[in-house]
């Protein structure tokens, strides 16, 4: 990301959190009846803030750089910005400071074999690790039989024989909308995590070329990505409709790995006695049938290639 982008992106975020809010959410008076902006003045953020207002213009054209700690949590105060946001904020100033100072690094596309060995071991639950671009990483047997539409998609990666991606599936499959039973929330949640990573590592070229090819394809993601929302992704509850089992109502879990920096482990499980607990039973019944079959095919390939 260039130096132009990245002023662009700090225009745009800020200018983006200070039209949502109104005086009244900030505890001003709202003077006159017809304000020319949505949202809070530049002066009005300025004051809130504890800065100039000439200060606090340079910052909203996209100049953080310089800009301190305290000051920079004075203005996450005067936005009303959640965790996620005061982060994303924290992460583009670094992204403006010298170029020594900007954290770069690599994007994981694998695990150990220890890790791997960690996820065959969960067998009542799905659980599979990704990376912070939605690359899926490695998984165990269940996962692999939950996400089996994601990873047989040709938009989530299979056609260009690159990893299987989440969020690619999402905006390119139309198949996602039936596989997500709230395909709306998740496409908004999709989006905020990308742009939140995106903050985190401004120079992860498959990340810019995943977004620019999404960005090209989707016009639902381009006014998602637009919005400029970051979100935490770390618990909740996540619908599917499997094509073999039916709808899971599945509760899900993802927890950073830090022996793996980059890496998020996600667990999927479902209370005891529920119709949910019940299908995961069920695709757990058929994965193994499947991986079976698998196996059993491998075999009678070797042999025929063995007789020749």
């Amino acid at each position: 990301m260039d130096r132009t982008d990245h002023r662009q992106q700090v225009r745009d975020f800020l200018s983006t959190r200070r039209a949502r809010l109104t005086p009244d959410q900030a505890g001003l008076p709202a003077y006159g009846g017809n304000r020319r902006v949505k949202g809070l003045r530049r002066e009005e953020v300025a004051m809130l803030a504890g800065v100039s207002v000439d200060y606090y213009v340079r910052m909203e054209r996209g100049d953080l750089a310089g800009a301190s700690e305290s000051v920079l949590d004075s203005l996450a105060n005067a936005l009303q910005l959640d965790e996620a946001e005061r982060e994303h904020l924290l992460a583009l100033a670094r992204a403006a400071g010298p170029a020594g100072t900007r954290r770069r690094r690599p994007t994981p596309t694998a695990v150990r074999a220890p890790i791997q060995q960690v996820l065959d071991a969960v067998t009542q639950a799905p659980a599979w690790v990704r990376n912070g671009r939605h690359d899926i990483v490695a998984m165990n047997l269940l996962a692999r039989a939950l996400y089996s539409p994601v990873l047989t998609s040709p938009e989530a990666g299979v056609r260009g024989r690159r990893a299987a991606n989440t969020t690619r599936f999402v905006y390119l499959d139309p198949g996602a909308r039936d596989f997500f039973v709230d395909y709306d929330r998740i496409a908004q949640d999709a989006a905020a995590m990308l742009r939140l990573e995106a903050g985190h590592n401004p120079h992860d070229e498959d990340l810019i070329a995943l977004v620019g090819e999404l960005s090209t394809r989707s016009e639902l993601f381009r006014q998602q990505w637009a919005a400029h929302n970051v979100k935490y992704h770390r618990s909740g509850r996540k619908r599917l409709k499997h094509p073999v089992v039916g709808q899971l109502d599945l509760d899900f879990e993802a927890m950073e790995m830090p022996s793996e920096p980059g890496l998020r482990l996600n667990i999927y499980t479902a209370a005891a006695g529920t119709p949910t607990a019940d299908g995961l039973k069920l695709l757990a019944s058929w994965a193994a049938s499947q991986e079976q079959e698998a196996q059993e095919s491998q075999a009678a390939g070797d042999t025929g290639r063995a007789a020749r």
